[in-house]
């Protein structure tokens, strides 16, 4: 992660500082040498210019990032120590003495979809460790070049397709939850025909569809562009498809925000991404799309304070019904956080 005074040679004032934001993608780990708890996403959330102004971030959903697992469980069940880990955090964080934040309102886990119809043991576990638990990400993001780093879950390629998989995805369709899709640009006909398959689940998908910019992606942003414009009106085309407007600005994407002496402007940001979330929201409409932080995975090119200066100046343009969802709403009734 970038260190503070890396980040902190970039101080904005504060865009429409009382709107109140539901942050629908957001992780905490004490990973070593890479603490980021509560305290340090606090810091962040709270953090602006000298005035002391900060953006309203009302409550947040933690997603999965294979940290807390239970040592002492069978191989199934260990996921669901991430659900306690990030149970207490929600509880720590309402107690109420870090401010108006709710963090980790809604808890997204991870369970092994492939166990198919076994996975339901391990679904109602995560259900009774928390009241706050509504869906799983089971990231299945995948490319064959190896300069592209594949999701942390070690997926095969075309894993959404697999019939265990999909056996896994009915069985949480049953109980209620929501899917969390991660996957790369290539793979976005996947995530449809996974919709089609499964026409009443609530699916999420992740950081706009996951463009690539690394490896023989490099250099062809322009190119690119245009396929994975293709592929996500698709996949708007799905009514039981929401998508994340954010987490595009992770190395894998290959803006290269980090290698700069300074971090990202939120200026700079609009103008070279800004395209991608006028996409998405042009196809999919503002009631399905949800600003997202990706934080502390975005805090490699940008602050918090100016990322959220940069979705601002995004739906500038919008109705204010518009800017409502995008910001609250959408992320509040598809994680049923109310």
């Amino acid at each position: 992660m970038q260190t503070k005074e890396w980040l902190g040679q970039v101080r904005e004032e504060i865009v429409d500082p009382e709107r109140a934001i539901v942050d629908p993608h957001q992780h905490v780990w004490d990973y070593p040498g890479a603490r980021y708890l509560l305290e340090e996403f606090l810091a962040d959330v709270t953090d602006g210019p000298d005035d002391g102004t900060c953006h309203r971030v009302v409550s947040t959903v933690y997603v999965e990032c294979d940290w807390g697992y239970r040592t002492d469980a069978p191989e199934s069940l260990r996921p669901v120590g991430e659900i306690e880990f990030a149970h207490g955090v929600a509880e720590q964080s309402a107690a109420g003495a870090h401010g108006e934040c709710r963090v980790a309102q809604g808890i997204v886990g991870f369970a092994d979809l492939t166990l198919g119809g076994d996975v339901r043991p391990v679904l109602e576990a995560h259900l009774a460790a928390s009241p706050r638990f509504k869906g799983i990400r089971h990231a299945a993001a995948w490319d064959p070049d190896p300069k592209v780093r594949n999701a942390h879950t070690h997926p095969v390629e075309h894993l959404m397709l697999t019939d265990a998989f999909n056996a896994g995805l009915t069985v949480l369709g049953d109980l209620g939850l929501s899917f969390d899709a991660w996957a790369f640009h290539p793979q976005l006909a996947d995530v449809l025909a996974l919709a089609q398959a499964h026409p009443d689940l609530t699916i999420v998908l992740n950081h706009l569809g996951g463009p690539v910019g690394v490896g023989s992606y490099a250099g062809r942003h322009d190119e690119l562009f245009g396929q994975w414009q293709d592929n996500v009106a698709a996949l708007a085309a799905a009514p039981n498809v929401h998508v994340k407007l954010g987490g595009i600005n992770m190395k894998v994407n290959g803006f290269g925000w980090h290698s700069r002496p300074r971090p990202a402007t939120s200026d700079e940001l609009v103008d070279r991404t800004g395209r991608y979330y006028e996409h998405a929201i042009d196809v999919f409409g503002a009631q399905r799309c949800m600003f997202e932080s990706n934080f502390p995975l975005d805090r490699e090119s940008a602050s918090y304070s100016v990322l959220w200066n940069a979705f601002k100046k995004i739906a500038a343009g919008r109705t204010e019904e518009e800017k409502q969802a995008l910001f609250s709403g959408t992320a509040s009734r598809v994680y049923r956080l109310d």
